[in-house]
């Protein structure tokens, strides 16, 4: 299956202005999650906190900052679609896109593909050790999809079974800031393996080869 143009990549963390600096530079799409610690530029996707959802809260943050796209709260359990559905109503006041995260088995049969005027999104959380969707795959087959989280790998690999429009994640912020590795050709190397003096700055110049050879993974 060929990988569909344009997939929209997104830099998601907050608080460090020179890292998201590096990624818009090397032509990221700024997001994070609301509420945020600290944004340094206008956001073009917004995500909640899913293991503590506070919908009063996260509405305030969109219509303040107003992303083309935000997520609403997980859904996890199949009495939550109620719930999940006001949230995206609501969302859909101040967003261009709503992304929908199903985590329910044969659940995305009952969502809309529009909800209040705006179009629907399924978000596909990639499982780590943080969490993620255990939702087959295949069930997402025929939607736009956005790739939440995961390795520039993983999310790949996605990409080639799902019609995949955007992804977003900080992973090789995390690989630049614990062990000075950045993407290259499928793989994670160490900068002081390719002339990178480990010094201070070594994580950001590390995240912006990283950057830089993600984009270039994704055809730009």
């Amino acid at each position: 299956m060929t990988i569909r143009d344009p997939i929209r990549l997104i830099y998601c963390a907050d608080g460090n202005k020179r890292f998201a600096e590096i990624a818009i530079e090397a032509g990221f799409l700024y997001g994070a999650r609301l509420p945020a610690r600290g944004l340094h530029f206008p956001i073009y996707f917004a995500d909640q906190d899913w293991q503590k959802p506070d919908r009063a809260r996260y509405l305030a943050e969109l219509a303040v900052h107003r992303p083309q796209l935000a997520t609403v709260l997980d859904w996890e359990r199949t009495e939550q679609l109620v719930d999940l559905l006001a949230w995206a109503e609501d969302a859909a006041a101040h967003v261009d896109e709503v992304v929908i995260i199903p985590k329910v088995f044969e659940g995305i049969k009952k969502l809309p593909r529009q909800i209040g005027g705006k179009r629907v999104r399924l978000g596909y959380s990639i499982p780590t050790q943080y969490g993620g969707t255990q939702t087959p795959v295949w069930e997402f087959y025929g939607w736009p999809v956005h790739l939440l989280g995961g390795s520039p790998k993983r999310q790949m690999e996605i990409a080639h079974y799902l019609n995949v429009i955007s992804a977003d994640g900080n992973y090789a912020q995390m690989m630049a800031v614990k062990y000075n590795e950045f993407w290259l050709d499928g793989n994670w190397r160490e900068l002081k393996d390719y002339g990178g003096e480990i010094k201070q700055d070594a994580p950001y110049k590390a995240f912006r080869r990283s950057c830089e050879n993600i984009m270039k993974m994704w055809g730009y």
